[in-house]
């Protein structure tokens, strides 16, 4: 298994569109991507305009499928265009 962690900082004007959009981006993924088991975006508690995107796939013929849905090349160019710096993006290889 392949996983991500995607830590954001949104403008804080833009945090509601973010926050829609990427409700959108999971629950698509969830209903469309049997094979994506975690898409969660979370909100950091102390820190305004911070989340993290936490995604775990089966593969990564699993990730390449998520990459290129119809409603990812969709949603992701407005999700970056909330961003007020660059998007921290790592992969992990899942263990337990």
């Amino acid at each position: 298994m392949t996983a991500f962690i995607a830590t954001l900082k949104v403008k804080d004007e833009k945090a509601a569109d973010f926050e829609k959009l990427q409700t959108e981006l999971s629950e698509l993924t969830h209903k469309h991507e049997p094979d994506t088991f975690v898409y969660d975006v979370i909100r950091h508690r102390e820190k305004p305009g911070v989340y993290v995107v936490y995604a775990r796939f089966k593969d990564e013929a699993a990730f390449n499928l998520h990459m290129e849905t119809e409603f990812h090349d969709r949603l992701v160019p407005p999700i970056m265009e909330c961003l007020d710096a660059d998007m921290e993006l790592e992969f992990y290889d899942f263990v337990a």
